[in-house]
């Protein structure tokens, strides 16, 4: 998908960082603005509408965390995080805020892209189909084709591999699972997960013991590749 026209926001107090990334995203054709400070970006989203957001965490002004949600309050604009912070209870606090992605530092840009390609492909449609090698999701239809041929799912696995799906390449927390699945009252079921990936991934993946498609974020939550 090309960047070519959309808008770019990068907060992160890290000249060295914010200058790396600013030349490598502007090459691929984004229109790159950059901020310092919390409050410098949340001045400047008040004053412009960006297609997307990098966010660092550790800012010198305020907790990264309230940017995510200032940003999230106006925009609905994918938000990835980009973090030398990898505590996973902050990870999930700031997916749980409303941020899309997160990257940990030290980064790779090839990564880095590819996240960002995702989140622009998000947005760019309500997709009803997701398609990926081998693996098929129809799902306006509610089926799942491998290799052609049609897989049986359960009502349960279906549903949890559509919410994959329809964030595909984005980070879904344990509570974001459970919660849109099974209901808000079965946000502390994590086992429920564990056993519904397994069931997953030994109907869709080559090798279950290294998934290709769906993939564990240690103690975050899961994802769908989107590359």
């Amino acid at each position: 998908m090309s960047a070519t026209g959309r808008d770019l926001l990068i907060v992160e107090d890290d000249a060295e960082i914010r200058l790396f990334l600013k030349t490598a995203l502007a090459a691929d054709g984004f229109s790159v603005s950059t901020a310092v400070t919390g409050r410098e970006a949340q001045a400047m989203a008040g004053h412009r509408d960006y297609d997307l957001f990098i966010v660092d965490l550790g800012l010198p002004d305020v907790d990264g965390i309230e940017v995510v949600r200032a940003f999230r309050e106006r925009s609905q604009a994918p938000i990835l995080i980009l973090s030398a912070q990898t505590d996973e209870a902050r990870k999930v606090e700031a997916l749980d805020a409303g941020a899309d992605d997160y990257v940990t530092k030290p980064f790779g840009v090839g990564e880095l892209r590819a996240r960002l390609r995702a989140a622009l492909r998000r947005t760019g449609e309500a997709a009803t189909n997701f398609e990926l090698e081998a693996l098929s999701i129809e799902l306006d239809r509610r089926r799942v084709l491998r290799g052609g041929g049609e897989v049986h799912l359960t009502p349960i696995e279906f549903n949890l591999l559509a919410r994959l799906a329809r964030s595909a390449g984005r980070v879904v927390t344990h509570r974001q699972l459970l919660s849109d699945v099974w209901g808000p009252e079965y946000v502390e079921h994590t086992h429920y997960l564990r056993i519904y990936m397994g069931q997953l991934r030994a109907k869709l993946e080559n090798d279950p013991a290294v998934p290709r498609f769906l993939l564990t974020e240690t103690g975050v939550g899961y994802r769908l590749a989107a590359e």
